[in-house]
């Protein structure tokens, strides 16, 4: 005959496996909660990511329209300057034309100083285009030379421009170097901070003129002169622009104008920022 099993025994049985169930869940559950937590310090953090992602934008190419050089040949009243200036990224201005200039010269005065230096340099800064300047070295002695400089600096300092540029292409005087560095040496003198010269490389070689003092140095070689860039120069000097061509086309202005870039051996965003201050963000 089977022994029969007491009610009482089959509840405490019953609240003995509940109990044990319940246990072994929370120790589960706290298991998970551990395992959890430690997942969580293992995975990557998406800073990472982030930075990375913002690297790469300030890492891509930096693309510049073309940098035009203008004086009183280029008539104020023959340039759209809105859309000039939604076409280029900086203008180099001549301010002052040398001082053996004649009364036949049409763009500049028997004094020097260019004809339509101011209207260009104001319209270009009041439509936000960058703006440095240049002066055609003409002094047949150091004295002429730095009498340049300071009418040169007189008439273009106003308007702080963020370049001044010595254009230096005619033998004036036996000794072309001790007359560019006058030139270079009074400009500096009178203030200006970022002082460059503009010379072709073979009239650098035949008269022995040292660029190594200058903050910047801008050199012409033309290609097949097209229009367009088409060739890197042939040099081993260190150079910051290039002026590509004098038969470039840019909508504003209905005559070929001269065309210059940044050295395709130099960082393209910095040397700009050199030449003519800090990009303005968008």
């Amino acid at each position: 005959m089977r022994r029969r099993i007491k009610p009482i025994v089959v509840l405490v049985l019953f609240a003995l496996l509940t109990l044990l169930f319940f246990i072994g869940k929370i120790h589960s559950d706290n298991l998970l909660s551990q395992q959890l937590a430690s997942a969580e310090k293992t995975i990557p953090s998406t800073t990472s990511k982030s930075t990375t992602s913002s690297s790469s934008l300030e890492t891509e190419e930096f693309v510049l329209n073309p940098i035009i050089d203008v004086s009183g040949w280029q008539l104020p009243s023959e340039i759209d300057y809105d859309t000039l200036s939604n076409n280029i990224s900086g203008a180099i201005v001549r301010v002052y034309g040398g001082s053996q200039i004649t009364k036949d010269n049409n763009a500049a005065y028997t004094t020097g100083i260019d004809k339509s230096f101011k209207t260009h340099i104001i319209e270009f800064q009041k439509r936000n285009v960058p703006v440095a300047v240049y002066s055609y070295a003409l002094g047949s002695s150091t004295k002429e030379m730095k009498e340049e400089a300071r009418a040169f600096y007189k008439a273009a300092s106003p308007y702080k421009p963020t370049f001044y540029w010595i254009d230096v292409e005619e033998e004036t005087m036996a000794d072309m170097d001790k007359g560019v560095q006058a030139f270079r040496k009074e400009l500096k003198k009178l203030g200006a901070k970022n002082v460059g010269i503009y010379i072709g490389t073979y009239f650098m070689t035949e008269q022995e003129i040292s660029v190594k003092d200058f903050d910047a140095v801008w050199i012409p070689t033309y290609g097949s002169d097209s229009g367009y860039y088409d060739a890197a120069p042939d040099t081993t000097l260190d150079y910051d622009l290039h002026q590509y061509t004098s038969q470039g086309y840019i909508n504003g202005f209905g005559s070929p104008l001269d065309l210059n870039q940044i050295a395709v051996t130099k960082d393209t965003k910095s040397t700009y920022e050199k030449l003519f201050g800090k990009i303005k963000s968008q």
